[in-house]
């Protein structure tokens, strides 16, 4: 027996109970026949060319068996607080929307009676979790996002119930439900600003709409991407989102993205069909403050300034001595209607005209990483705010009061 075979099986018998965990009734031998006599130590243990120590070897077989650890408990910890979001229709209105169908030469459908008119059918279903013990549960808007419908939550123990639309996000991809009762298992929410790239995260869901509660696992691939996702019919711009190798699949839109803390850091909510592996999370922390809107106010409640806009970098011919990396320009739509700057907002109220340009909120500057809405949403309606504009190569600052949105 070589001496890395002798350090191995050290390894292992000084961490027999991590091991224990792991394997089961699996004895010692066989354990170190899994480990140490696998043409694949080297990979799992080492990259391409590493020359390890027995040290070294010990110390990586170590952190495997950590972090999978680590990826159960917070599974098992995690599972109990999702849900399946189950979205149902009468029949006799699936009928109604689908009418074009019924008109195929090749389907015949019996005409429905009253009764059979009036059975609810499943159209659609997504995931969510549960933030509160008293039935909140977090999801996307695009799996609610739909009128003349009921809304089921069927929990981990296979329980169905009835759910209730609280309110929905008007800027964000977020929904929040609310179930009767009291007692439900709750997740733990992170900080999603200190998430990194290379991060391990783990996506739990209802892939497929079938499958409930499947487990994916991979890492953080990027931080701060500007999404577009959706079909023919909507779409939805997706600011800040977070970028995953993580499987996520129809039907997972709404789970939980969890770091291995056992903390909630995302709301995974699309996947790319052009790329392999490529999904996308809203951050938790663009769901905290409308979960604490909805508890106590019954809604969710934003910020509104009014203005519609394209970030632009600073023109040389007239900016030339003022220094910002990136500027917010008040621009008109390409569609008839979509004014610049809208009627009777607070930005129309405080004098912002199209072709401004927007370079900081309260002397904070705007950046890549940090657009104009991501600071507004930083406030409350009612809050007085500085912004710093450049108006034909002038800089002046203009003071307004952010009013909430949807607010007559």
């Amino acid at each position: 027996m070589t001496d890395l075979n002798k350090t191995t099986i050290q390894t292992v018998l000084i961490i027999g109970v991590a091991l224990a965990a792991l394997v089961g009734s699996l004895g010692g031998a066989a354990v170190t026949l899994v480990l140490v006599g696998s043409p694949g130590l080297q990979s799992l243990v080492g990259g391409v060319g590493d020359d390890l120590s027995d040290q070294e070897v010990e110390s990586r077989i170590v952190e495997l068996i950590e972090e999978e650890s680590a990826t159960i408990a917070v599974v098992e910890r995690i599972t109990p607080a999702v849900v399946s979001i189950v979205v149902k229709k009468e029949r006799g209105d699936v009928y109604a929307d689908t009418g074009a169908v019924f008109m195929s030469p090749f389907y015949y459908a019996e005409p429905l009676d009253e009764a059979g008119a009036a059975e609810l059918v499943e159209v659609s279903s997504g995931t969510g979790f549960f933030v509160t013990s008293d039935g909140y549960i977090l999801t996307n808007r695009h799996v609610v996002d739909e009128e003349g419908v009921t809304f089921f939550v069927v929990t981990n123990d296979g329980e169905e119930l009835v759910a209730e639309l609280v309110d929905i996000d008007p800027f964000q991809d977020i929904a929040i439900l609310r179930v009767e009762g009291e007692g439900f298992p709750v997740v733990t929410l992170g900080d999603s600003s200190g998430i990194r790239i290379g991060q391990t995260v783990i996506a739990i869901g209802n892939t497929l709409s079938e499958f409930r509660n499947t487990v994916t696992k991979g890492v953080i691939s990027g931080i701060n991407r500007r999404v577009t996702a959706g079909d023919s019919y909507n779409t939805e711009v997706i600011e800040e989102a977070i970028q995953t190798d993580a499987a996520i699949n129809p039907g997972n839109s709404g789970g939980p993205l969890i770091n291995l803390l056992g903390e909630v850091i995302g709301i995974n909510t699309a996947v790319s069909y052009e790329g392999e592996s490529v999904g996308f999370a809203i951050p938790i922390n663009e769901a905290t403050r409308a979960i604490e809107d909805v508890q106590a106010f019954g809604r969710i409640i934003r910020p509104w300034l009014g203005v519609r806009y394209v970030l632009v970098e600073p023109d040389a011919t007239t900016d030339q001595n003022i220094e910002y990396e990136v500027g917010a320009m008040i621009v008109s739509g390409s569609q008839p209607g979509e004014v610049g700057v809208f009627s009777g907002s607070p930005a129309d109220l405080a004098g912002l005209i199209e072709q401004d340009v927007i370079i900081a909120v309260d002397g904070v500057n705007l950046s890549e990483d940090q657009a104009l809405a991501e600071l507004i949403s930083a406030y409350h309606p009612g809050d007085i705010v500085t912004l710093s504009v450049l108006r034909d190569g002038v800089l002046m600052d203009i003071l307004l009061t952010l009013a909430e949105y949807g607010e007559e």
